[in-house]
């Protein structure tokens, strides 16, 4: 079993990424932290393979993680599950060993695919002897790559869930389905069915707001959103 340390600050994120990687078989969950110390003190205490790791923690940034956790000289991967899309951290994370970059909000699929990928990975490299050439050296980098994306209900497309999934991503406190349409250009009822489609796959969850009259109206809110910022 390949035994994962889950990082992550938010409380209701955390307890969604254990949950994802239980639910992925040769793998379970060593435990769940908030915080880069933590995680780095957990490291050092317990037998740890891969960390599932935020980068906008508390105390310092995941980045830093990685490169504390190089320090002690323990074979621990990092998978870094992050909101952060700037160039230069990408860059940063290649460069501190990370072996697979994960965007938020992302659904129960797309993080097996990557699992499953650094699982493979791990039984290449496991076989003694040496490589014969470049080509079986390509063959175990070739392993880290996950594969395609999970096919989308028929009449959906991955450019409409892609925009709707972005402007999701950037609201504070949620939006309705109307208000995603407007951003998006598409009609109300479709606009609907990708924000279920996110719901029903654990990138989004469903909150009634309540508004002077009528019906509450249903808002959507990506999921490790619960105080205005995502890590």
């Amino acid at each position: 079993m390949i035994s994962v340390l889950v990082v992550e600050d938010d409380p209701v994120a955390a307890e969604a990424h254990r949950e994802y990687v239980e639910r992925v078989a040769g793998f379970t969950v060593a435990g769940v932290v908030h915080s880069g110390g933590a995680a780095v003190r957990f490291c050092e205490r317990h037998h740890v393979d891969l960390v599932l790791l935020d980068f906008y923690l508390p105390d310092t940034h995941g980045l830093a993680v990685c490169r504390a956790l190089r320090a002690t000289g323990a074979p621990i991967d990092v998978i870094a599950v992050t909101s952060a899309r700037d160039l230069a951290v990408v860059r940063g994370a290649v460069s501190a060993g990370v072996v697979q970059y994960l965007l938020k909000p992302f659904t129960f699929a797309a993080l097996r695919g990557k699992l499953d990928s650094y699982a493979r990975f791990r039984r290449s490299v496991a076989r003694s002897g040496q490589a014969k050439g470049q080509a079986d050296i390509d063959r175990l980098f070739e392993a880290l790559r996950s594969p395609g994306r999970e096919a989308l209900p028929k009449g959906m497309s991955t450019a409409t869930l892609d925009a709707v999934t972005a402007v999701l991503a950037e609201s504070g406190d949620g939006l309705s389905a109307a208000a995603v349409a407007e951003a998006t250009g598409v009609a109300r009822v479709t606009a609907r069915r990708y924000l279920e489609y996110l719901a029903d796959h654990g990138i989004a969850r469903r909150r009634p707001h309540y508004g002077t009259v009528g019906r509450p109206e249903v808002r959507y809110v990506p999921v490790g959103r619960s105080d205005g910022r995502d890590g």
